[in-house]
């Protein structure tokens, strides 16, 4: 037990089969062990030997580690065992003094699984200060409390207990007719309904418990159909629920049904079945959802949407026939915040765990249930959104965010045998006044926070839509942004994400059990939770079709591992719709930590084979090169020579190709038959076709959407004979742009070509002309201004000229005329042979547009999103602090600086010792830097201590960093430390890393940190986001206008050369 240079770890003599225990710390004395051992008698059975010891954190935390061991019946009986002796102290956001010793609280998963929430009782706290509370008993999982990565990832606390309770009385198991194949307990509990023309309701301070049944209608707290309760109602005050506490509920929390004016605030719906903030038939408007916490929202069977797998494959009384449903489409879709008409506000609120979905934008097509016909149909679809601000969602199995879908408003028939209210397609196109006549309102998803959620952090379908002041982390996708359809089924809305930080894999690494599914490496080689799956393919921000814009977003932390791809940008996959080539991104920041910028996918694994038509036709153009490199540059995939030309550039690792010019659409539209494959080629690439399936299988018009590229000429061809009527739409083309395009016909085809325009609301068509047969090809593709076509008998090829005429405005694909058009109508003879040659075109090499690599992006001051941080209280300003030190190790592994990195500003140190940097608590600015020589200092200690307690003044930042520790002399202990923030004396270890992360000042801020780490651990480094002027640091009143000039001085370097501080 004892060996050379070694400390002694065991001071008992000890034998054979004997218990022993013991607790020490590596480094220390035998002063700091406890030791037991027990004697063994051979009988098999002895008493435990049992070693105990108390630790204090440099935080304040105390706990007891225990090691025991000892024989039961000749079985061996040891481990160790780690408890907090007092209490864990939690920091809240909040002042708190109204919470009691006894309450009961519940602490937000901060991981992917909603079971990681835990309930604690409170203890008395006399050390507490306002915001603190102390916890009994240990969590059982990782609770972050701070903003981690640029994103607030704090767990949300909430009370439990309140003054007033009204529980149901319950039985100890389920019984009689509810539901009880799905619940082993009773869910038959008590509820509350409000009629209209009542004369006043004003709940607060009360707690709901055991409420709620399976049952249609029976809810914890229920408004039924009481109209507007607010001053629209004639309600002087008007009507709230504030400050309740639902929890441990069976149906619902708050039901809202036909009522309108309803607010709903600081109320806490936890662990509860089906929807929990739940808005009923879809004409619910003008309610208004502030500052409310849901969590461990599980299934329920009263409504399709509320249902697992089980209970609705189980569940189909209301089915039609024997039809079955289909889980993944029909149901499966419970929800915290279920808001089934866009006219409401949420703000403030936290989707902190469903088991689907936090908050879902429904759609009702038209009113369902008891409001059948109060609106006409489409109106919430077209209706504007209310405020939604500074909203979390995360730790939701599906995704945080869903706006899109709707449910099925008619009843169960042969002609769709799917149950009533089932979940459903609907788009998002809010119009002013709900018309859609009247100009596009863009719904604002303003302050979004979304972490942690397996699926999606948020899916948008729709236009307008804008997200913004947005963060996205740790989901397997960030964001989808999914157009109004696509053309010819709408005219060409937009969708936009700008001011967002999106982060892969943070340092937030989770914790295993809650049902967290998927523990494996990350990036950096630690182990993680990971989203979905080991190997699921992790993207920031997801191309689907569009037009999607990005700008002045930040991207870190998507670098790929030996499991999985992650990547910044990403591409829907297995996509068989469109993509728009008006998919732009500008102002991109990606920070170094990002591995893959670009990945278009590859075969294997989630990609499928990777050849859906949308997978082909997979692009953006990056406008400023911000992402690329060189602005003006479309990114395609490697093998679309739909884009490509000489000067364009491969990019391997993004399977992807970057190539300037102009690009659009081209919409082709097939009847007759409607189920061909059809080739498409450019005459300059005739040997490599993309072949296009198209998106419309089995119904009466096939329809495929190629991006071309303008001013060229392209061949098209079919896996069987031509099809006899075909459409070609000229899309996304600005008057003047144009095609030639050569199609495949038997010999002898006869035609009927004719433009028109279509108008595609009215369904009317005008400015039809008919195209006239050509003498020549060299005639039709020279052709400006006469409309021509050339039928080449010879060769098999009709080809045409197609032009924009009219002009195009915004995002519409289309004209402000109308949709121009060529129309083919072809009679072919049975047996005529369609076979045709691959290039009808005359032979010309590719011209090269400009040279992708001519022209590259100078460094961008100006990109990424302004805000350091996203975080729930925005009012709030943060600095992004990281130090790391170095151990003696480190330098002779040949790493040379310590540094101390200040947003973006670095400051090295090269020399041995221990460094300070001050910084003022109010505005951030740095305001002194000192370097204490530990080598050759004399007393380095006594001068630390009279810098700390003389130098430094009150509200002060204190960041300290260190390089090759040696004795610090007269360092036994460092109690100046604690005047810093550490709650006990610093013992530097020689040769060790020491950083701490302090504040010198009346208030003892929850961010300070302290590692002190011996030569054989990992150097210390502290990377953390801190906030200034917080009201605890009593800043003076002018602190404003010094912060500001603060930010404005920091944001000037924000990508600039890192500059190195002067050593001092």
């Amino acid at each position: 037990m004892e060996g050379p240079g070694s400390h002694s770890l065991c001071s008992f003599p000890f034998s054979f089969r004997q218990p022993w225990a013991l607790v020490g710390v590596l480094g220390g004395d035998q002063l700091s062990a406890a030791e037991d051992k027990r004697e063994y008698h051979g009988n098999g059975t002895t008493g435990l030997a049992v070693a105990q010891r108390d630790f204090l954190t440099y935080d304040g935390t105390r706990f007891t580690v225990t090691a025991f061991s000892g024989w039961i019946k000749g079985v061996p009986h040891n481990g160790f065992k780690v408890e907090v002796s007092k209490g864990i102290i939690l920091h809240l956001v909040d002042e708190v003094t109204s919470w009691l010793p006894g309450d009961r609280i519940v602490v937000a998963s901060t991981d992917y699984s909603m079971h990681q929430a835990e309930e604690f009782n409170l203890l008395p706290c006399p050390e507490c200060k306002s915001n603190q509370v102390k916890i009994e008993g240990s969590p059982l999982y990782l609770h972050i409390g701070e903003v981690i990565d640029g994103i607030d990832m704090r767990a949300e606390v909430g009370l439990l207990t309140r003054n007033i309770l009204i529980q149901g009385e319950m039985e100890d198991s389920c019984y009689g007719q509810n539901q009880c194949q799905f619940f082993s307990f009773d869910t038959f509990g008590g509820h509350i309904k409000i009629l209209r023309n009542f004369s006043s309701v004003h709940m607060s301070g009360v707690e709901l418990k055991n409420m709620g049944q399976q049952i249609l209608g029976s809810y914890p707290v229920h408004f039924h159909l009481a109209e507007d309760v607010d001053e629209r109602g004639g309600y002087e005050h008007p009507t709230y629920l504030d400050n309740l506490a639902i929890h441990h509920c069976f149906s619902r929390c708050v039901a809202i049904h036909g009522t309108h004016g309803l607010l709903v605030k600081d109320t806490i719906g936890y662990d509860t079945l089906g929807h929990c903030f739940f808005l009923e038939d879809g004409t619910e408007q003008r309610n208004v959802f502030h500052h409310n916490l849901g969590l461990l929202t599980r299934p329920g069977t009263i409504l399709p949407s509320d249902r697992n797998e089980a209970m609705c494959l189980a569940i189909r009384s209301h089915v039609y026939g024997n039809y079955v449903p289909v889980p993944s489409t029909d149901c499966m879709a419970v929800s915290t915040f279920w808001i089934a008409n866009p006219n409401n506000d949420l703000i403030e609120n936290a989707a902190a765990g469903a088991q689907d979905v936090g908050i879902w934008y429904i759609f009702h097509r038209v009113p369902t249930g008891q409001s059948e016909g109060q609106y006409p149909e489409g109106q919430a679809e077209h209706t504007p959104l209310g405020v939604f601000y500074n909203n979390r969602v995360h730790s939701n199995f599906k995704a945080g965010l869903f706006i899109g879908k709707g449910v099925k408003t008619t009843r169960a028939s042969a002609e769709d045998p799917r149950e009533y209210l089932t979940v459903d397609n609907a788009r998002f196109r809010p119009h002013q006044d709900a018309d859609p006549e009247k100009p596009r309102v863009p719904a604002v998803i303003d302050g979004l926070i979304a972490f942690k959620n397996n699926d999606h952090g948020a899916w948008a379908r729709g236009g307008d839509i804008i997200f913004r002041n947005s963060g996205f982390s740790d989901n397997g996708i960030g964001l989808t942004l999914a157009s109004d359809g696509t053309f010819p089924t709408d005219e060409g809305s937009s969708l936009e994400v700008t001011r967002s930080i999106f982060v892969g894999e943070s340092s937030n690494f989770g914790s295993q059990g809650g049902q967290n599914s998927y523990w494996g490496k990350g990036a950096n080689g630690e182990y993680r939770t990971l989203p979905r799956n080991k190997t699921f393919p992790i993207r920031g921000f997801q191309i689907y079709d569009g037009p999607v814009r990005m700008a002045k977003c930040t991207f870190k932390k998507f670098t790929p591992t030996v499991d999985r791809y992650s990547s910044a940008i990403g591409f829907f996959m297995k996509n068989s719709w469109q993509i728009s080539p008006q998919n732009n991104v500008s102002q991109i920041l990606m920070e170094k930590s990002v591995g893959l910028k670009v990945f278009f996918g590859i075969s294997g694994q989630w990609f499928g084979n990777n050849d859906n038509d949308g997978d082909k036709m997979s692009i953006f153009h990056d406008l400023d090169g911000s992402v690329t490199g060189y602005p003006d540059t479309f990114i395609g995939r490697a093998d679309n020579y739909l884009l490509r030309h000489p000067g364009c550039l491969t990019v391997p690792s993004w399977n992807g190709v970057m190539c300037t010019g102009k690009f659009a659409q081209l919409y082709i539209q097939a009847r007759r038959p409607e189920n061909l494959t059809l080739s498409i080629a450019r005459a300059a690439y005739h040997s490599h076709p993309l072949r296009l399936q198209g998106v419309n299988r089995g119904a009466p018009y096939q329809q495929y959407q190629p991006v071309v590229m303008l001013e060229q000429a392209y061949i098209i061809q079919w896996d069987g004979r031509a099809p006899e009527d075909i459409i070609l739409y000229p899309i996304n083309f600005n008057r003047g742009d144009w095609l030639h395009v050569a199609l495949c016909y038997p010999r002898e085809t006869v035609f009927q070509v004719v433009a028109d325009i279509y108008q595609r609301r009215t369904g009317t068509v005008h400015s039809v002309k008919h195209y006239l047969a050509a003498p020549s090809l060299t005639s039709t593709l020279n052709s400006t201004g006469k409309r021509l076509f050339y039928f080449d008998r010879a060769s098999g090829y009709l080809f045409v000229h197609l032009q924009a005429h009219e002009a195009r405005k915004g995002h519409s694909y289309c004209s402000q005329q109308g949709c121009e058009r060529i129309k083919i109508m072809a009679h072919m003879y049975p047996g005529d042979s369609w076979s045709c040659d691959p290039n009808p075109f005359p032979q010309r090499p590719a011209t090269a547009q400009r040279p992708v690599s001519q022209c590259p992006a100078g460094p961008c001051r100006a990109c990424g999103a302004p805000q350091l941080a996203i975080t729930s209280t925005p009012s709030v300003k943060y600095i992004r602090i990281q130090i790391q030190s170095l151990s003696r190790t480190d330098i002779q592994n040949n790493l040379t600086s310590a540094f101390i990195k200040i947003n973006d500003t670095v400051f090295l140190f090269n020399s041995r010792g221990i460094f300070f940097m001050v910084l003022d608590a109010c505005s951030g600015a740095v305001v002194s830097r000192r370097h204490f020589d530990t080598v050759t200092g004399e007393n380095a200690a006594s001068a630390i201590t009279d810098y700390v307690q003389t130098f430094i003044k009150e509200r002060s930042l204190v960041l300290v960093c260190s390089r090759d520790i040696a004795d610090v002399a007269g360092s036994s202990e460092m109690s100046v430390f604690t005047r810093l923030g550490s709650a006990k004396p610093i013992v530097f270890y020689k040769e060790g890393s020491f950083a701490m992360l302090g504040y010198k000042g009346q208030a003892k801020p929850s961010w300070i940190k302290v590692l002190n780490h011996a030569g054989y651990q990992k150097a210390a480094s502290l990377q953390h986001y801190v906030p200034l002027k917080l009201k605890e640091y009593k800043c003076p009143a002018n602190a404003d206008e010094s912060l500001k000039f603060a930010f404005s001085q920091n944001h000037s370097e924000h990508i600039s050369a890192e500059p190195t501080a002067p050593q001092d």
